[in-house]
């Protein structure tokens, strides 16, 4: 797939302008997948191959970005370790979280099978897809998804239940960790098996402990993901949200690029990152429910960015909000791909 913008940046080559995608980019800012969802729930559309492959699709239509990235979720890893999972209106549910439970991980049955309907959609977005499109596979990170398998659905963004079990129960957090760890790797890799091109790896949470106790009891989980996908070739991208100054962590061994979260200034995140790792985001999806001419304003600082360090993709700080307007998702779309770059 040579003219993909996409992978030729994250391969390290020039190009005239950033590539441009967004995460959450397959969901309900677009008024097509509403559509979708007046028909189908969430689990009807990621079980059947060709809905699975239409919503994946629908930005690259929509939208024009450069990059499709697989419609799928990232509790689908503690559901193929045997925790029940019901997709409900108001979003995926644990029946049986393990907070509570006597040694959690003695109740984990790993059924890697569960996860083939997923490779099945892959194919068959690759079969649909145009041909200049890339196509990202992704899973959720090892802290982040025991955060889930621990609390179970929470409305509270801080897993007090995780977290104090992470403090209270380090040997056993630590097997939990480590069957995560095998799990997505082998996902990641079967992923790569069934045609994605990129892969990216989503630390949602990596704000909610402190670095050192992230780099002692998570990142080793991260760096067996990473070296699962870049053992093949394929390009790995870390998105540890949260993180701060434990950007410095993030080298070339372990990530091609990272992905920056929009409280991170884009010219700190540089100075931060390794200059051989590249840089993805962060604008603040909130400035979309701006004006046009606000919009505008604020991608315009990216330009001088772009200029001196041209290793960066476009992307969000975290992903769309559901109510943005689509028109101003298109718009930034169709500001990056006319203005002039200066390259």
């Amino acid at each position: 797939m040579q003219d993909s913008i996409f992978l030729k940046k994250l391969k390290g080559q020039q190009t005239d302008r950033p590539p441009v995608w967004f995460m959450r980019q397959a969901g309900r800012v677009l008024p097509n997948y509403n559509k979708l969802k007046e028909n189908y729930t969430f689990h009807e559309l990621m079980e059947d191959p060709k809905l699975a492959a239409e919503v994946t699709l629908m930005p690259i239509h929509d939208l024009g970005v450069d990059a499709a990235i697989l419609f799928s979720d990232i509790l689908v890893i503690p559901n193929a370790m045997g925790m029940e999972l019901e997709f409900t209106d108001h979003g995926p549910v644990f029946n049986k979280p393990l907070k509570g439970l006597k040694n959690p991980a003695d109740h984990l049955v790993p059924a890697p099978e569960k996860l083939e309907y997923i490779y099945n959609n892959i194919e068959e977005i690759i079969r649909q897809r145009p041909a200049n499109i890339p196509l990202i596979g992704f899973c959720g990170a090892p802290l982040t998804t025991l955060c889930y398998m621990v609390q179970g659905i929470s409305s509270n963004p801080n897993f007090p239940d995780a977290i104090k079990f992470l403090f209270q129960h380090k040997k056993e957090a630590q097997r939990l960790i480590d069957a995560i760890a095998d799990l997505s790797a082998h996902y990641a890799k079967k992923q790569i098996e069934h045609g994605i091109e990129a892969f990216q790896l989503f630390e949602t949470h990596a704000n909610l402990i402190p670095i050192e106790m992230y780099n002692e009891m998570f990142m080793p989980a991260v760096k067996k993901i990473s070296a699962a996908v870049r053992e093949t070739g394929t390009p790995f991208i870390f998105f540890p949200k949260g993180i701060g100054t434990g950007l410095k962590c993030v080298t070339p061994e372990l990530a091609d690029f990272v992905s920056i979260d929009w409280q991170m200034p884009i010219d700190h995140a540089r100075e931060l990152v390794h200059p051989e790792v590249g840089l993805q985001g962060n604008l603040d999806p909130r400035y979309l429910y701006g004006t046009t001419e606000e919009l505008k304003e604020r991608l315009e600082q990216y330009i001088p960015f772009f200029q001196k360090h041209p290793n960066w993709i476009f992307n969000l700080g975290h992903g769309f909000l559901p109510d943005i307007p689509y028109e101003n998702a298109k718009f930034v779309v169709d500001w990056i791909k006319s203005v002039d770059w200066k390259k």
